[in-house]
């Protein structure tokens, strides 16, 4: 792994989705469909992967990082357009679908996670989460009981990662130093770099082996504790 300051580890920030849970099926392909045939759209569900990665790919942020839900809403227009949605009604279901993504109850945690979470609070660590996203994190975290400390979520926060201030907030309210906190992540460059490039400790979370390039990646939250030299 990168060689860092090897200050004492007193804290972990936590990304939230496909980190600690995975999207319900009324954010997938079916949901898709659902969202579409109440506005009259007859998407196909076997094109909703392929949608999604060509939307990523034309997904235009701020270059300045701001939080803004006009972004997301057009990504996911994309991916309506590209399940066969077309016309003024595939704004409005996009609309719809980025609502589904503000309810807490669409989300499951992985099995991995709350064991993840005991592991590191039985090291003494203080953990936050640190989310993109349109929820209200702190309600998100109370609703699905999870053990943190702190949560910064870019809908109240106003930038996304990876603004640096996103993770300076957090370290902040859990008073440590960068060098004293690690960040978890499945995105290479939200979690990871931006992480890395305020000195801090960071670990790629890559369930699907996407990132062969990265060998120091866990493919589970089970591995978290040998990366952070816990164990």
């Amino acid at each position: 792994m990168r060689g860092y300051p090897r200050r004492v580890l007193r804290a972990v920030l936590l990304d939230v989705d496909f980190t600690l849970f995975r999207p319900g099926p009324e954010l997938g392909a079916e949901g898709y469909v659902r969202a579409g045939a109440r506005h009259g759209l007859e998407l196909d569900a076997a094109l909703h992967d392929a949608a999604r990665l060509a939307a990523l790919d034309d997904l235009q942020r701020h270059p300045e990082l701001e939080h803004d839900e006009e972004i997301w809403i057009t990504f996911t227009e994309d991916i309506v357009r590209g399940m066969g949605g077309n016309g003024h009604a595939a704004r409005a279901c996009a609309t719809d679908v980025v609502r589904e993504w503000e309810r807490h109850e669409n989300f499951f945690l992985y099995d991995d996670a709350l064991t993840a979470i005991a592991k590191l609070r039985s090291h003494g660590l203080r953990i936050g989460l640190v989310s993109n996203g349109q929820r209200d994190l702190e309600e998100f975290a109370e609703h699905h009981g999870l053990d943190v400390d702190v949560c910064v979520g870019s809908f109240h926060h106003g930038y996304v990662k990876p603004h640096r201030s996103i993770f300076e907030t957090a370290l902040a309210a859990l008073d440590v130093a960068p060098e004293e906190a690690a960040m978890v992540g499945d995105s290479a460059e939200d979690d990871v770099e931006g992480a890395r490039a305020l000195g801090m400790r960071a670990v790629l979370l890559d369930r699907e082996g996407l990132h062969p390039e990265w060998p120091d990646a866990i493919r589970t939250l089970d591995e978290l504790p040998g990366a952070l030299a816990l164990a």
